[in-house]
């Protein structure tokens, strides 16, 4: 299998030392659960993008500092080619910005969430134990970080995840799309960077908070196994 990364941000410079970038710790979440498949990163943000999708067995989007509704350039263009991807039917999956980009070229009404940022670790309710790796599932722990949200499926779309907090923490359509809020690549001492970041905008109530439910662990890799059933055949097996 082969996986067309593009990689919606640059990580600071601190997280760039150890963590390369968003694309890189996406390998190294899919090597962890044993996918043996060659990957590409391309960075959006430099307008970086393969000379064709034709050669990739599935598209992947991963998260932003930048509003997938955002008017610049980069975005703009990303918007365009998702579109297009859309259209064609390639296999893509989505991951916090990725995940709201591709709702929003979906028709799905996307913005700055009201209720503020989400941050640390969150629990979900799971509405699909159909999916591969879900049997008797209920709820889902991940790592999150964002501001903006999904407030409405897109045509077509069925939940897999949501909270009072997030109502569209995941969806699916078909077999062509899988979109999650919070980040499966996500680890604790990369999630605490980010608190610590914004420390000062989160408040220190949200903060320590998000920092204590740090030590309860999460799920990325569930999430990691399930986009590899994705990839590698029918998200749903008759």
């Amino acid at each position: 299998m082969k996986i067309c990364i593009l990689d919606n941000d640059n990580l600071d410079p601190t997280l760039a030392t150890r963590y390369h970038s968003f694309g890189s710790m996406f390998i190294s979440l899919f090597e962890r659960v044993g996918a043996e498949w060659s990957s590409e990163v391309f960075n959006t943000t430099r307008g970086e993008y393969p000379p064709s999708f034709d050669t990739f067995d599935a598209v992947l989007l991963t998260g932003s500092h930048a509003d997938s509704f955002s008017d610049e350039p980069w975005v703009v263009e990303l918007r365009r080619r998702v579109t297009q991807l859309l259209e064609q039917r390639k296999k893509m999956v989505g991951v916090c910005f990725g995940h709201q980009l591709i709702a929003l070229c979906m028709g799905a009404p996307v913005g700055r969430a009201p209720q503020g940022w989400g941050a640390g670790r969150m629990t979900y309710d799971w509405h699909r134990p159909d999916l591969p790796y879900s049997e008797n599932r209920t709820q889902i722990s991940l790592l999150a970080s964002h501001q903006d949200q999904v407030f409405a499926l897109p045509p077509g779309a069925t939940l897999v995840a949501s909270s009072k907090f997030c109502p569209v923490a995941a969806f699916s359509v078909a077999d062509a799309v899988f979109c999650i809020q919070p980040h499966p690549e996500f680890v604790e001492d990369f999630s605490t960077y980010l608190l610590d970041k914004r420390r000062d905008v989160l408040g220190e109530e949200l903060y320590t908070a998000g920092l204590n439910s740090l030590e309860n662990g999460h799920e990325g890799e569930h999430i990691a196994r399930l986009v590899v059933s994705f990839v590698q055949g029918p998200l749903v097996r008759t």
